[in-house]
Formats: C-alpha cells, structure tokens, sequence
C-alpha cells in the first residue's frame, strides 16, 4: 500500500514534522518527503507494518492506521498541537487478482489466474449443417445429422481447453431417468460412432481450444409415442497446455481403420474406449459392457454419484439441450397429404382428416419449415 499524507494534516495552515508520523503498530517510518508539495509518503506492503486483514463477502479488507505523536514543545508547560490516530483500509474484491507488487505481462500463471473464482460460461447449441450459425429449430427427422457444439467463454481466465467428458440422451431434462442412452461416454469417447449403422463423430481439428463440435445421427427411443430426447453433456476443461489424457479427450471410432482417433494427442489414449473403464470413480473401476451401450437400443446408464467426488467444481458443469422433436422420415410429406384432403368426405373420414390435420397444425407451429 502507497499512502500520501500532505502535512498540513489539520487543515489549520501549520505543517506538523514528518518524524511525528508513523505507520500501524509496528510503527514503520516514511518512505519519502516531498518538499515542494509538502507531502509526505509511506510504501508497505499489505501484511506489514501491523496490519490486519478482515475478509467480508465481497472484499479483503486490510486495516491499519496512520499515527501522529507531536514531539513535545521548547516549552513542555504548552502543547500547540495533539496526537491523532487516523484508520486507513484498503478494500480488494475477492473475485480478482490480488498482490502487493506489479505482475509482469509476461507472467500469468495458471493456478493464479484460476483462484479468482470465476465461473465459466458453458453452452450446448444446436448448430447449422456448415456451423455457421446456430440452427433455428430443435426438429429433425429419421436419417438427419445433428450438429452440436459446445462452449466454454473462458473470460478472465488463461487459455483453456474444452472436453465433452459425456453425452446421455433421455425422455426428460433429467439425467438420470429411464430410458437412458449413452451418446459419449468414458471420459470423451463417442460410443454412439461405434454402432454399425452410424456416422456420429467428433469434428477435427477443433475450431478453438474452448470449442468442441460433434456430428451425432439422429435417433430416438424405441416404442416411445412423445417423439422427444434431451441430451445432457458434462463439460469440463483443462488448462490449453496441458497434453490430453485417458481422462480428458475427444474420440471418435474410425470405422475404415477400425480404430479409435483422438482429436489431439496420441492414439494411446483412446485405447481404453474399446474397455470402458478409462477412469476410476470412488476408486472402483466401471464395471460395464461397451457393447450394452453402442447397441443402439434403450437401457439403462451408470451415472457416477455427485456426492463426494471430483465434480461440481466450476471447471466442469452439466449442460441440456432440448427438447428435440424427433419426426419420421416420410412424416413431413405424409403432413402435407393429409392437409390437401378434400373436405366432401365422408364423415368418418371427416373425423379421420380433423384429427389428422390438428396433429399437422401443431406440428407446424412446432416446426415452420415443413410448410417448405
């Protein structure tokens, strides 16, 4: 801390003696005197010279104070001035940096950068087919390609790398309801990619470090009549520099090569895809058949307890998207049939066509391009 005090303390036009001024209890002298301005400087820093620090909410709060103790007169009968105790704070927020001394621009360490607290801004979006832009509508049909992008806007914070760590497509927006399918899994392999019948993989190479996009085919749940999944990805990042890892990584299944391919880093850490058991939770491996989950039918999903464990920290957060309508693939032209039904039809037709034609009118406000 810098504290300037000018020496006409009280006001009055009389200029006490710089030696009459001492810093907190240990009693720190002046740092400099400035005969011009007539002010008089300390510099010390935030746990010296006595000073205490009190920690409120919002702010550190670092207390000291600022005495004057006049040397006595020529005449000790007389005193032409008294002592004074003047408090001085110094106030830093708690979501900051914070240090005594000037931080070079050339140094920014991670661990420093992180404790500000600051929370990470993660986002799952529904993409257009070029990723351009994000996509207008949540509806697909049988045989599409969903684009999914997920993002994390780093702010303060030094360069970070984003991991999907998983992917689970349910009926609801919880994650752990019944039916269950794993779409990533395993720390970042994209098990849905595995399936004979399926093109779903991870883009490469990424367009940011704090960006990561997928292609996934879409499905939906077998004998369900709501026609709607939701998708929830667990988002996590790790610091740009560090290399990707069995426990931070983005795979994808290579069907020509029949291997699993990373997005960066080597092949080795993809090789515990074929396993499942990439990670250790509650120090148990996860006990589990890839097979059960690439099978392309509904079941049920291991979800890991948030009790306890490693996440929920503000580098990773659970992200939804949904919900998505999910159509047959004749189903748009077999709405515009029914729309051109002639209205002299019988009445049980009549019925048939109403009924049909609400279903439409629903769907199109739901979906504006099947008028296309």
């Amino acid at each position: 801390m810098v504290i300037t005090v000018h020496r006409d303390l009280f006001g009055t036009g009389q200029l006490i003696k710089a030696t009459d001024l001492s810093l907190g209890s240990a009693a720190c002298r002046y740092m400099s005197l400035n005969a011009e301005e007539n002010t008089v400087t300390f510099a010390a820093g935030l746990h010296e010279c006595g000073s205490t620090l009190q920690m409120t909410p919002n702010s550190l709060v670092y207390s000291t104070s600022l005495f004057y103790n006049p040397t006595p007169a020529s005449n000790p009968v007389i005193q032409r001035t008294s002592a004074a105790v003047i408090p001085v704070e110094c106030h830093y927020p708690r979501k900051d940096n914070v240090s005594s001394r000037a931080i070079k621009p050339t140094w920014v360490p991670f661990s420093s950068t992180l404790s500000a607290e600051e929370r990470l801004d993660f986002s799952l979006r529904l993409m257009n087919d070029d990723w351009s832009a994000e996509r207008p509508s949540n509806g697909f049909h049988l045989g599409e390609v969903m684009h999914i992008q997920a993002d994390v806007r780093t702010g303060n914070h030094v360069a970070l790398r984003l991991f999907v760590d998983s992917c689970v497509a349910t009926l609801g927006p919880d994650r752990d309801s019944s039916p269950r399918y794993a779409v990533i899994d395993f720390n970042g392999c994209l098990v849905d990619g595995r399936s004979d019948d399926t093109t779903s993989a991870f883009v490469s190479p990424r367009p940011r470090q704090d960006t990561l996009q997928f292609m996934v085919d879409v499905f939906r749940f077998a004998g369900d009549a709501s026609d709607l999944i939701y998708i929830t990805c667990h988002l996590k990042v790790t610091a740009a520099e560090q290399a990707p890892d069995a426990l931070n990584k983005a795979c994808s299944f290579n069907k020509a090569g029949n291997i699993w391919s990373p997005v960066e880093g080597t092949r080795q850490i993809c090789s515990c895809c074929e396993t499942g058991n990439c990670g250790l939770v509650g120090g148990q491996s996860r006990n589990v058949n890839p097979l059960d989950r690439w099978s392309g039918r509904r079941f049920q999903r291991d979800v890991p307890p948030r009790h306890g464990d490693s996440w929920g920290r503000e580098d990773q957060a659970d992200v939804v998207v949904g919900p998505l309508f999910i159509l047959n693939q004749g189903s748009k032209g077999f709405l515009e049939h029914q729309l051109e039904a002639p209205q002299g039809a019988a009445e049980e037709q009549g019925i048939k066509v109403g009924l049909v034609s609400m279903a439409a009118a629903i769907a199109l406000a739901w979906f504006p391009w099947l008028w296309l």
